[in-house]
């Protein structure tokens, strides 16, 4: 079987939600930002590099990582920047190609994670009764820290179940716990900017990636 770093797997067309070399029970998270080259390529392999350092099975108990941009560079690699902030944070940067956000990949998400709330707005606009699994990363990360761990599926009943539980948890606390402020949702766009910036954007998703991490995983992150 195909680990998802060599490949983002072949949607077949089937309704159960499999992708071809994956398993049928998996949950599929999506990170979405504008082109695909920047904010989301980092928060997809940050996010599958911390699945790994807590699980170490390659596949982690059925959870897909994939990302995609609402005006995505089809094809384009990753910006050299992002590939140094990956690098740096142990993270495996290779093989990366943008692409442009399709139906089918909202379709297929059990979970949205966009950088900003325009592109939430983007993908709920897009319909497939995106908007109880579509938040912004930071958005998502501050209603996991507000849910009990206990009252999710404990990890005996697997990962899928949990992740399921969690997305749904997240969503009854919507409009309870706002933003402390309009930006506080937002991971702002380095494209073109210097490597400084860009390691604080790494560090800001890595940030907001590690408590949903954790409540995925019911695993801390290293010491």
């Amino acid at each position: 079987m195909t680990a998802p770093d060599a490949g983002r797997g072949i949607w077949d067309g089937e309704e159960t939600r499999t992708f071809t070399g994956l398993p049928r029970d998996s949950f599929r998270i999506l990170h979405v930002s504008t082109g695909n080259v920047c904010r989301s390529p980092i928060t997809e392999r940050l996010t599958r590099h911390a699945l790994a350092d807590r699980l170490g099975d390659p596949l982690w108990g059925g959870l897909v990582v994939e990302s995609a941009g609402t005006w995505g560079h089809e094809g384009a690699p990753m910006e050299a920047n992002a590939e140094t902030v990956l690098a740096e944070f142990g993270a495996d940067p290779s093989g990366f190609t943008g692409r442009e956000l399709l139906d089918e990949h909202v379709i297929m998400a059990d979970l949205v994670l966009t950088a900003t709330r325009d592109h939430r707005q983007q993908v709920i606009s897009m319909g497939h009764s995106a908007g109880l699994r579509t938040f912004t990363l930071k958005e998502f990360t501050r209603l996991v820290k507000a849910i009990d761990p206990a009252t999710l599926p404990p990890l005996e009943e697997g990962l899928v179940s949990r992740a399921r539980a969690l997305v749904r948890a997240a969503a009854a606390l919507r409009g309870w716990l706002l933003a402390p402020t309009a930006e506080g949702d937002e991971v702002f766009d380095p494209y073109g900017a210097p490597l400084p910036f860009f390691r604080s954007i790494g560090d800001e998703i890595n940030e907001a990636l590690d408590p949903v991490v954790t409540a995925l995983t019911g695993v801390p992150a290293r010491a």
